[in-house]
């Protein structure tokens, strides 16, 4: 039995089949894998780590020992009932892949200890698998493949982690927050508990984007994007010295460009949106601003027309051009570029 949608492996993973004698999870994302299986482990085992009951097998003791892995799937409890034999291999040895495939083979059939539960968590089992093709056809096992975590499932692990310490964060402080997040479930839940000490365990805040500013820190990105409000807004020095911070951070000319392209857009999105009757406020909201940045941003929006906008945006395209261009001083094109939108921001009266 494979179960590859998210409902399906929720749904097994709450209430397992009773039919079910072996389960293998795999995935690239060993972070995801192991989270699934330690939640199987704990809804079928009162005490999954009891050495009593539970046995931890790695491939290395497969390699090691001859005959282990089934020598302890056919083993009785010594406080009687249910038996944990749990393996972790890394998907990159075929010796170890084949014997867990003919221990689980064995096993599903009824010729080992029947009151024993098989657990395997595996790396990125390819459709060469031998322990993947076994177990996708047996009738006693199934397969749960685990994908890399999207926004949702960062989200959720977020707010799971920080309810236990009694802590969470408002929508627009999780949204920012996991943006930030790497995709890897261990890196990512570290920290998550890192910044679960940081607003204080039990202390029941609810922390908004304002409370993570110090907590994040501030990225080569965030060094154009105020380069690029700076220009907008008409501070030629500021805006400069941006750039130049960025550049020292390891962000080129081009990108540079970019981030000046990217508030030009945000700028015209606004607009339009007020133009169709959306408040001015609202429409900044609508267009991806962020809140530190809004003032200003409305600032700007009050000054800069549609039409100043358009002719800013044929330079903005053919800087990025030059950029292009093999052997330009593409940071000297960004700073000049700069230059050009600030200069027409303080005629606007910026």
């Amino acid at each position: 039995m494979i179960l590859s949608k998210r409902p399906d492996v929720e749904r097994f993973l709450r209430d397992p089949a009773a039919d079910i004698r072996a389960v293998v999870i795999y995935g690239r994302d060993r972070g995801v894998v192991r989270d699934r299986a330690d939640q199987l482990a704990n809804k079928l085992f009162e005490r999954p780590d009891d050495p009593f009951d539970t046995a931890q097998l790695t491939e290395s003791d497969l390699d090691s020992q001859a005959g282990k892995l089934e020598d302890e799937l056919s083993a009785l409890s010594m406080m009687g009932g249910r038996r944990l034999v749990r393996l972790r291999l890394t998907g990159e040895k075929g010796g170890p892949d084949k014997q867990a495939a003919e221990a689980l083979t064995r096993h599903v059939e009824g010729q080992l200890n029947p009151d024993a539960f098989f657990l395997i968590e595996a790396g990125a089992l390819g459709r060469d698998s031998t322990l993947r093709k076994v177990a996708e056809k047996a009738a006693g096992a199934a397969v749960i493949p685990c994908y890399e975590d999207e926004a949702g499932d960062l989200a959720r692990l977020a707010r799971e982690t920080l309810a236990k310490d009694k802590v969470s964060l408002n929508g627009e402080a999780l949204d920012l927050f996991v943006s930030r997040l790497p995709k890897e479930r261990g890196v990512a839940r570290a920290e998550v508990e890192r910044l679960a000490l940081y607003l204080g365990p039990g202390s029941g805040v609810v922390a908004t984007p304002a409370d993570l500013t110090d907590f994040l820190g501030v990225e080569p990105e965030a060094s154009l994007g105020d380069a690029a409000i700076d220009a907008f807004g008409g501070r030629i020095g500021p805006a400069q010295a941006g750039l130049r911070r960025a550049a020292a951070e390891g962000e080129g000319g081009p990108a540079a460009v970019r981030a000046m392209g990217y508030h030009l857009g945000r700028l015209r999105r606004t607009l339009t949106l007020h133009k169709n009757g959306v408040d001015l406020a609202a429409a900044a909201k609508a267009s991806g601003v962020f809140w530190k940045s809004e003032r200003e941003f409305l600032r700007q929006a009050r000054a800069w027309t549609l039409d100043q906008l358009l002719m800013v945006q044929a330079e903005v395209l053919a800087a990025d051009k030059a950029c292009k261009t093999s052997g330009s001083p593409d940071q000297l094109i960004s700073e000049r570029l700069a230059l050009q939108i600030a200069g027409k921001a303080r005629r606007l009266g910026l």
